[in-house]
């Protein structure tokens, strides 16, 4: 009676995690995925020189050079029109899945195609984003990274035939995995899986995503280096309460500077939809903007890692400030719209650093990169809605622990401001302009705390093994429309299997036996298990009814469960 124990695998007791023991077999399979997507990372960091010498310096070489650099004059202009023809062909040509800054992407996959990703992705989203970084793009490398880290984490699960929800922890571990290892950032980049992609807060998923997040910084000392990223001034622990005020103020600032980016990257979205060419034209025409932002501003041209350094150090003149607000802001959000390829984190720190560095000039003096830090860390909690990993993320970019008050300050502000003036962040809202309507707000599933024998339906007609035909018709139409599905009994009341109003229809036209058609081998449900695992059974099993058993003794019958739940009574626990 193998069926008849199906409950008992959950567990007899409940408790507060429904964990099985294959998150053994899943964190194996993620610290794998956090070593490959550690190498990843280091490809495209290296890809990105490579396309940068290329463009910029007519050279072969992968060694870390900016294009801010070049001597090629006005011709700068035709450089990232050139990456942005490549990216156009490669989207129209390869997968159009290419097109966007990473995250929405994955945040897509996960929801609307079951945590699958295309294979090819895991190389057309890392070459386009290195061609377009390359060639100019004002972008960061962590959204491509996490896509294409997603995708080999997507492209495991595929190959063990895992299930959907095992699918989407091992993409979530590959994403994680590449931002630890760019940024040195395990705990952020854990964190960011947590806040964004999983959609739920669960030892299944968390503990998978943190080791592959772990593996990934630790293989990362060996290629790319310790970190922190960015080395900073260490500020005084004890910040006067009026600085803590102008944290406050520095994060309402940065959350109406997100507001602005936000607007603007979907503004430039909205105007490219209306011009009258073929989409695979448009990372072009934004090249062409990135080409003449980067002829008046350089610094504007690729990541800018040296640019953020030197924002958080306070060694930044006037005019680099401006011209970041002004000219990396406006080609950024408008190439963004055009749908080439490329990440938002960097630019969003390197704009945030910008803000700050206007601050310092007027709010109290806290320390050499001070301020540029807390609107770094407020303007990714505001833009992207991930206070903690803004937070987090700061602290590990810099190591700086004393200014963890500061940004926790800072940032909430900046969260609260946005999610007050905005419906969506700028991630969630190209979610839904594809047609799905993303919740960032995690609360209690109910069918997590309420129990089967709260719902089951009470008054059930059971069958008589061993009663004539005409018997078991007539209990059968006593029952009425609201049951369908019979528990067979012996005589000692033991379940023997179950029949269904069809079945009972098909031994009336004599079509079939009753030995033929009874389900003895039934699914069933005990008083005591969850809905949540009941329902999880229903979509292995495919079946919507069953009976309801005591733990005790699984042959003994009471109560009937069906799809519709509120078929009874509800009883208190």
């Amino acid at each position: 009676m193998k069926q008849f124990d199906r409950g008992k695998k959950v567990s007899n007791e409940l408790g507060d995690f429904t964990t099985t023991t294959r998150l053994l077999k899943i964190s194996a399979l993620a610290l794998g995925i956090g070593a490959v997507s550690a190498f990843v990372a280091l490809g495209l960091l290296k890809s990105i020189a490579l396309f940068t010498n290329i463009f910029f310096y007519q050279r072969i070489g992968v060694d870390g050079v900016q294009p801010a650099g070049h001597h090629l004059g006005p011709l700068v202009i035709v450089v990232p029109i050139i990456g942005g023809l490549i990216i156009g062909l490669m989207a129209r040509y390869g997968s159009e899945r290419i097109r966007g800054h990473g995250i929405p992407e994955a945040i897509e996959a996960i929801l609307l195609n079951g945590s699958r990703v295309e294979p090819k992705l895991a190389i057309l989203k890392p070459v386009s984003s290195a061609i377009s970084i390359g060639s100019g793009g004002p972008f960061g490398a962590e959204g491509p990274i996490i896509m294409t880290g997603g995708a080999f984490g997507s492209m495991a699960a595929q190959f063990f035939r895992l299930s959907s929800t095992e699918r989407k922890t091992l993409l979530v571990a590959g994403a994680a995995g590449g931002m630890s290892a760019t940024f040195a950032s395990p705990v952020a980049a854990a964190m960011l899986g947590a806040e964004l992609l999983l959609f739920e807060w669960k030892p299944r998923s968390l503990i998978p995503v943190a080791l592959a997040s772990a593996t990934a910084a630790v293989i990362r000392r060996h290629l790319l280096g310790l970190g922190p990223l960015f080395q900073v001034p260490i500020h005084p622990a004890a910040v006067s309460p009026n600085g803590l005020l102008f944290c406050a103020l520095a994060g309402l600032l940065a959350g109406m500077l997100s507001t602005v980016l936000t607007s603007l990257v979907y503004w430039s979205e909205d105007t490219f939809h209306k011009v009258p060419i073929h989409w695979m034209w448009w990372p072009a025409i934004g090249g062409l903007f990135i080409g003449l932002g980067g002829l008046v501003f350089p610094q504007a041209l690729g990541v800018g890692y040296e640019t953020i350094a030197d924002l958080i150090e306070g060694d930044v003149p006037g005019r680099i400030l401006i011209g970041i607000l002004a000219v990396k802001a406006a080609i950024w959000a408008l190439a963004l719209g055009s749908g080439t390829s490329g990440g938002v984190l960097a630019p969003l720190l390197m704009i945030g650093g910008a803000l700050g560095g206007v601050e310092s000039m007027f709010f109290p003096n806290e320390g050499v990169g001070f301020w540029p830090l807390i609107s770094m860390g407020a303007i990714l909690g505001g833009t992207m809605r991930v206070p903690f990993t803004a937070v987090i993320f700061a602290l590990e970019l810099t190591h700086d622990l004393n200014a963890f008050l500061p940004l926790f300050i800072g940032v909430i502000v900046a969260y609260a401001f946005t999610v007050l003036v905005m419906k969506r962040s700028i991630l969630t809202e190209k979610v839904s302009r594809r047609g799905f309507h993303l919740s960032r707000e995690y609360a209690m599933d109910p069918l997590e705390v309420l129990f089967v024998r709260q719902v089951m339906r009470r008054s059930v007609l059971t069958l008589q093994h061993g009663s004539n035909l005409r018997g078991l018709l007539q209990t059968v139409n006593q029952a009425g429309s609201a049951q369908r599905l019979f528990p067979v009994i012996d005589a000692k009341g033991s379940l023997m299997g179950v029949l269904t109003r069809r079945d009972l229809r098909n031994i009336e036209d004599r079509a079939v036996t009753l030995a033929e058609v009874i389900k003895r081998h039934a699914v069933t449900a005990f008083p005591d298990e969850p809905l949540r695992v009941v329902v999880y059974r229903m979509a292995e099993t495919g079946f919507t009814q069953m009976p309801v058993v005591e733990r005790q003794d699984s042959r003994k019958v009471g109560n009937y469960f069906t799809r519709g739940f509120a078929t009874g009574q509800s009883s208190g626990p």
